[in-house]
């Protein structure tokens, strides 16, 4: 007799199942190596829309193994990034704890960032080298960098209001990494500086969103018998609690989409600029218009819809070399 094998309809992996509180995604690790140059570990850009390429086909395993194939690429627009200040992290018994941060003055921020002012206004008087000075005395067990996107550079983002984020630093010491960001303080970094041509990125988004559904879309479930009273679109039994408990396993209707997702192991296939080589089509891409800012082909497809920021990061499950098509 035959094994019988039905697993549940629906991943538990994911609970709850409720909106993103942002757009855009929020990275929880950075990986770590012991490469001994400073860099770079993230970035992030807006989703234009997909098209396909014709390149050579990488894995060894494949059939069409060395020859040209058709490849489904995103493009995500990828303009300059502000570096707006530093936070260093020194390690606690409870984990990893802000030592201090530096920020740029506030000319900078008023006349290039008017909108996010407000969020940092107590920085009127912020003296950076001083608060260098203090962050180099402590033992300081990582430092990140806190960057703005510059949406004003973009013509299909939805918003105009820069968003601040956090990316990490690999390589070298704690203190190598400050004196990296305190020589960048107030620069402007392009996608180039984290990543290069063939590397693996894993990509932090929020998936396109489709509200209020039903069971049997939003868990996959089985339609009831075309015999089954009332509903067919329904589950079965809810339980043997009665009716005044439902266990959380249950699957029922609810929010649908707008979550974050993390996708691993994503090869950046080109980085460009539509001045060299234009990649926007006739009419422009559908629900973003036109490419005017650097950009790249990440190869596959990308969560969200078209005009939803995307975040890099290096990835942090990968053995792979970066491997330029």
């Amino acid at each position: 007799m035959a094994k019988r094998h039905h697993p549940r309809r629906g991943s538990m992996a994911f609970s709850p199942r409720k909106r993103a509180n942002r757009p855009f995604g929020h990275v929880k690790s950075w990986p770590t190596s012991d490469a001994s140059e400073v860099r770079m570990q993230g970035f992030a850009g807006w989703k234009a829309g997909m098209t396909h390429v014709l390149a050579r086909d990488l894995n060894p395993r494949s059939t069409s193994a060395g020859q040209e194939i058709r490849i489904p690429v995103t493009v995500v627009e990828v303009p300059k990034m502000r570096i707006l200040g530093v936070r260093g992290y020194r390690m606690t018994p409870y984990g990893k704890q802000a030592a201090g941060e530096v920020w740029v003055d506030a000319e900078t921020l008023t006349e290039s960032f008017p909108e996010i002012f407000d969020r940092v206004s107590n920085r009127k008087n912020h003296d950076a080298d001083k608060h260098f000075e203090n962050l180099g005395k402590q033992d300081l067990c990582e430092v990140r960098l806190i960057v703005a996107t510059q949406p004003s550079n973009v013509t299909g983002s939805p918003s105009k209001v820069p968003e601040v984020m956090e990316v990490g630093l690999d390589g070298g010491a704690a203190s190598d990494q400050l004196a990296f960001a305190q020589e960048r303080l107030g620069d402007e970094v392009s996608f180039t500086d984290a990543f290069e041509e063939g590397a693996m990125t894993d990509i932090v988004a929020v998936t396109k969103g489709y509200g209020w559904q039903g069971v049997i879309r939003r868990f996959g479930g089985k339609l009831q018998s075309h015999k089954n009273s009332k509903k067919r679109r329904q589950h079965g039994n809810m339980g043997d609690f009665g009716t005044g408990y439902v266990r959380k396993t249950i699957r029922q209707g609810g929010q649908t989409g707008y979550h974050q997702r993390t996708e691993f192991n994503k090869r950046v296939l080109r980085v460009a600029n539509p001045e060299e080589h234009s990649i926007t089509p006739a009419g422009g891409f559908l629900h973003y218009g036109e490419v005017n800012s650097d950009y790249i082909l990440i190869k596959g497809s990308v969560p969200g819809p078209a005009k939803r920021l995307i975040r890099f990061r290096d990835a942090i499950r990968s053995n792979e070399e970066p491997q330029p098509y």
